[in-house]
């Protein structure tokens, strides 16, 4: 099973979606995007931490979540990656356009052949107004298209909102 999770800040993502992948009854892996740049990111990471299993094996990568699926691809295996617009913001960061499209397109084709259960979380950004800045509006796009991507790639899309599931692919 493939699973894509969406919801906006606080929205109960993470819970939902830390459900799911525990219900598979697999050894779980949980990939982590995010970066701790000040107080308030380690506090939402320690949060997280605190919130989860703690059997469950933690792998940290910003960037290159296509190598990391790939050595975690076995039937045997169910993995949640937390969060796909963080692991978005580390890669406009780099500053890097050809690495941007590898590591979106190398990621896409990982999911594909992942064999394993896989919950992939990612923000809904597009429910705001237009942002003022180029960047804004460029993160909001990417964003965008690489969610359509994965919703594509799995066979159940879930929004949540106030903490309510509501089904969007089954």
């Amino acid at each position: 099973m493939k699973h894509l999770v969406l919801g906006g800040v606080r929205s109960g993502k993470s819970a939902f979606a830390q459900e799911q992948v525990a219900a598979c009854g697999k050894p779980v892996c949980y990939v982590a995007t995010s970066q701790v740049w000040d107080a308030d990111m380690a506090d939402r990471v320690r949060l997280h931490k605190d919130n989860r299993p703690k059997e469950w094996r933690l792998i940290e990568e910003p960037v290159s979540l296509a190598s990391v699926l790939h050595s975690l691809n076995s039937p045997d295996q169910a993995v949640i990656v937390e969060c796909f617009t963080l692991w978005m913001t580390n890669l406009l960061g780099l500053e890097n356009e050809v690495r941007l499209e590898e590591e979106k397109q190398a990621l896409l084709m990982a999911i594909e052949v992942f064999e394993g259960d896989l919950v992939l979380v990612s923000s809904e950004v597009g429910l705001g107004i237009m942002p003022m800045n180029a960047l804004a509006r460029r993160f909001g796009d990417e964003a965008g298209a690489m969610n359509q991507a994965l919703a594509e790639l799995t066979d159940r899309v879930t929004f949540v909102a106030a903490g309510l599931p509501l089904p969007l692919k089954s």
